[in-house]
């Protein structure tokens, strides 16, 4: 058990770091905040599904704090100390610690072919995971974003947030970045995936 629990270890570690270094390829930035990165959130998936929950959020609890560390410059433009704790969570602890979640999908049986059923858990697995991180960034955007924001282009009646409510105008930020990033993720997991899994079985 030390050994396997080791080398879990070792490939957790791994796959942080890799997702560490993936976030740093980006593909779209929006302009306040928000990216559409190079399959950055994949290696996160893959512990869940590889090792199950535990394994998946404390992971990725590994990689919110570091996403968080890279973040620190962002909370200098929120100006109460709830605002500050609130974004650290919504934007970073939570939003990318629910990643794990996907852990809890790897196994599940809906078909008789195996296949099918590797492909449609890592889907279903995948897409909730991002939906949940999702709804963290649209709470956080509402919330505190879009009155620091409204601030900043108070004359301007074209300016999106302007134009909408708090919820609508965090839903269709954040939609800007997370929608082409959830579509990247949901192609590239399944193949990953079962590309590690033919691995693991030669071996």
């Amino acid at each position: 058990m030390k050994r396997s629990k080791t080398r879990v270890l070792i490939e957790c570690a791994m796959m942080v770091a890799l997702s560490s270094v993936l976030g740093m390829i980006v593909i779209y930035e929006a302009p306040f905040g928000g990216s559409v990165t190079l399959f950055s959130l994949v290696p996160m998936l893959l512990i869940g599904f590889r090792y199950g929950a535990k394994w998946g959020f404390a992971a990725s609890f590994v990689y919110s704090v570091i996403n968080l560390i890279m973040g620190l410059k962002n909370l200098a433009y929120i100006p109460t100390p709830e605002g500050i704790i609130a974004c650290i969570f919504l934007d970073y602890i939570i939003a990318f610690t629910i990643i794990g979640v996907a852990g809890f999908f790897r196994n599940i049986q809906v078909f008789k072919n195996q296949n099918v059923n590797f492909i449609f858990a890592t889907t279903v697995g995948t897409l909730v995971a991002m939906v949940l991180r999702f709804i963290c960034h649209v709470i956080s955007g509402a919330v505190i974003w879009y009155s620091l924001t409204k601030r900043w282009y108070p004359d301007d009646p074209t300016h999106i947030v302007n134009q909408y409510g708090p919820w609508l105008y965090s839903t269709v930020y954040n939609l800007t970045f997370t929608g082409p990033e959830v579509l990247l993720t949901l192609l590239a997991t399944p193949v990953i995936r079962k590309l590690l899994d033919i691995v693991d079985r030669r071996r």
